[in-house]
């Protein structure tokens, strides 16, 4: 068990969501903490680097879908200026694109929402205390993502243009690209799904959080 904060030094919390209700939950559930106290919350991905830069506090607990920066870019912007920040993902999403996005940015710990309130305040303590907080049933999802091989920008581009419902032609014509070399991306996405059909690509691309219908 992670390290506890003594309660006169408590273990400074900045939460953000852009739903009110989850924001007033997490406050209401860290506040009742003797070793915890909530020092911010914000609402969009901009004002939590604003906050975080004038609060600095010990830990923040983020959500990856938020308005103006999402959880992401707002980990990027805090650690260019603090890279040693600690920062919890607590999110709905799982894919393991969206958890290698936030580990790749610094995120310290990864959380679902349904997590049980106990595990989020261990989680809490242990990222304060220096630890990496992610679930094994997400670092398995993130070890099943690095083994595939991932698709180049001009692949995804052709992945979200096939999941718009845009043929071959219409593709092409998009990206200014043939229809041959349209149909030699289409080969290297379905190699690299492991796929064997359009409708098959776009439900694994889905699942994997590559792209969004």
């Amino acid at each position: 068990m992670a390290t506890r904060k003594p309660p006169d030094n408590k273990i400074r919390v900045l939460i953000a969501d852009d739903h009110v209700t989850v924001r007033e939950g997490l406050a209401a559930i860290i506040g009742r903490q003797p070793d915890m106290s909530v020092v911010g919350e914000a609402a969009t991905g901009r004002e939590v680097v604003d906050l975080w830069r004038q609060r600095r506090p010990d830990v923040t607990l983020l959500d990856l879908r938020m308005p103006i920066l999402d959880g992401v870019g707002a980990i990027v912007k805090i650690r260019q200026g603090e890279p040693s920040a600690r920062i919890v993902v607590l999110t709905t999403y799982d894919s393991d694109y969206d958890i290698s996005r936030a580990v790749s940015a610094g995120a310290k710990g990864y959380l679902l929402k349904d997590a049980k309130r106990e595990e989020l305040l261990e989680c809490v303590r242990k990222v304060y205390a220096g630890e990496i907080c992610i679930s094994p049933t997400l670092v398995a999802k993130l070890a099943q993502g690095m083994s595939s091989e991932s698709l180049t920008a001009r692949e995804l581009e052709v992945l979200s243009m096939l999941a718009r419902g845009k043929s071959n032609k219409e593709i092409g014509m998009n990206l200014y690209i043939s229809e041959t070399t349209v149909k030699s991306h289409l080969r290297n996405i379905f190699t690299k799904l492991n796929v064997l059909s359009r409708t098959e690509a776009i439900t694994v691309a889905t699942q994997r959080g590559l792209i969004q219908l």
